[in-house]
């Protein structure tokens, strides 16, 4: 995969879509003091060793639905143990996602997590101001028979994604009956974005309560968001030159201990997650690597028993995320946004700062132009492009949200593939 950075995304620890066969040396050509890495952190099942079940969890991560394996451009039959591309999500029995709908088909349960979300999102879209109210109108009616509706965080919105979804960016109709969104359309509404009023297909966003805790393009205040018409997490301008942003909003209550992790340092180079039943290697792989590299890096950190474990694998792209921590940035702690009982690797970025790396995962990125050729990753600094400036002007490079990339690595737990 190659790194692609797009100006229209705007924030810095996000997740999107890589090239998954080119090495990350390849983006050091756009700048020879870029240190990109495409890095890995591995994780495992803790059940493995004899912690918890799923249903004892408070922060319960729900699989991504994907089922196809791919190798750096199209689908592929499932590989077996020690051939290429071997460990990738598809291979991996996660939580599979259930949902449980209300008699009134108001609501919509969540059997993993036990969240309750609304089946429909607010008809109209809001500002992030309106957003953050609305929820006292549906309290107020007492919606679906609750009165404690709340503005999902991004941890919360991002367990409803749903990794069988098609990106259509590069679509050029306008028919959209035969796309595939990034979430579960037999138990919630969704619509793309209305092009009959001048909208992008892909203009599906949905605000998250979750702040951006430094600012982007140049210092504009951000709020992280997910897009489940091209399933990806970015970070939203709350204001743009155009006026306020608004986008959909779908509510939620129940279980206000999603998203809460509790690691736990074992002594042993490894860091188990309480609250997701997940084991991490502490460190990163250290250098950048691409996806069939990063995959065949895990099979051989296994055939090790690195760390005293043989069923480590790469994590697919919603394990990744339960481990972001955003109250942290590079700007504002001086530290990537993750929890400092890890170790991660520091780089010198397009700008000549200290920054932090993308991280690869287990996941495929499908396109409806370019099915196999994508992979997800999850940046943990900053998200940088060079933008164009709306009066001219010479290219500038800011602060913006790129897309799923090539990434370091981290690692997991080996199942067979579905």
């Amino acid at each position: 995969m190659k790194t692609s950075i797009h100006p229209s995304h705007l924030a810095a620890v996000l997740c999107g879509p890589h090239r998954l066969n080119q090495s990350s040396a390849a983006e050091h050509d756009r700048s020879s003091r870029m240190k990109l890495l495409m890095a890995v952190v591995m994780v495992a099942a803790i059940t493995a060793v004899g912690t918890p079940q799923a249903n004892a969890l408070t922060y319960t991560v729900v699989d991504t639905g994907q089922t196809t394996c791919y190798d750096n451009t199209t689908t592929i039959s499932a590989p077996s143990f020690g051939q290429a591309f071997y460990g990738q999500d598809a291979h991996n029995l996660g939580n599979l996602p259930s949902y449980t709908t209300s008699g009134d088909g108001l609501t919509v349960y969540d059997n993993n997590t036990g969240l309750t979300w609304q089946q429909s999102y607010v008809s109209s879209k809001l500002t992030f101001a309106e957003a953050q109210t609305y929820h006292t109108t549906l309290n107020n009616q007492n919606y679906g028979g609750y009165d404690d509706w709340r503005l999902p965080t991004i941890k919360e919105l991002y367990s409803l994604s749903d990794y069988r979804g098609i990106d259509p960016s590069g679509y050029t109709g306008t028919d959209t009956s035969g796309l595939t969104p990034f979430i579960d359309t037999n138990y919630f509404a969704f619509e793309y974005g209305d092009t009959s009023a001048g909208e992008r297909i892909i203009d599906a966003q949905y605000w998250s309560s979750t702040k951006y805790v430094s600012t982007t393009m140049g210092g504009d205040p951000t709020t992280f968001g997910f897009n489940f018409a091209d399933g990806r997490i970015k970070g939203y301008g709350t204001t743009t030159p155009m006026g306020e942003m608004a986008a959909f909003a779908r509510y939620v209550r129940g279980n206000t201990n999603y998203g809460i992790n509790d690691f736990v340092d074992n002594g042993n180079a490894t860091i188990s997650d309480s609250a997701t039943g997940l084991m991490w290697s502490e460190s990163d792989s250290g250098v950048g690597m691409n996806w069939e590299e990063a995959l065949a890096w895990v099979q051989q950190r296994n055939a090790e028993n690195y760390l005293g474990h043989d069923d480590w694998r790469l994590p697919n792209v919603k394990e990744l995320q339960s481990i972001v921590d955003y109250t942290r940035s590079p700007d504002t702690t001086s530290s990537a946004a993750i929890d400092p009982i890890f170790d991660i690797t520091a780089i010198v970025n397009e700008g000549d700062e200290t920054d932090y790396p993308f991280f690869w995962t287990g996941t495929t990125h499908k396109n409806i132009i370019k099915t196999g050729e994508f992979g997800a990753y999850i940046a943990f600094g900053k998200g940088l492009g060079w933008m164009e400036p709306p009066v001219g002007g010479d290219r500038v490079l800011i602060s913006l949200a790129p897309d799923i990339t090539e990434a370091i690595l981290w690692g997991v737990n080996q199942r067979d593939c579905r």
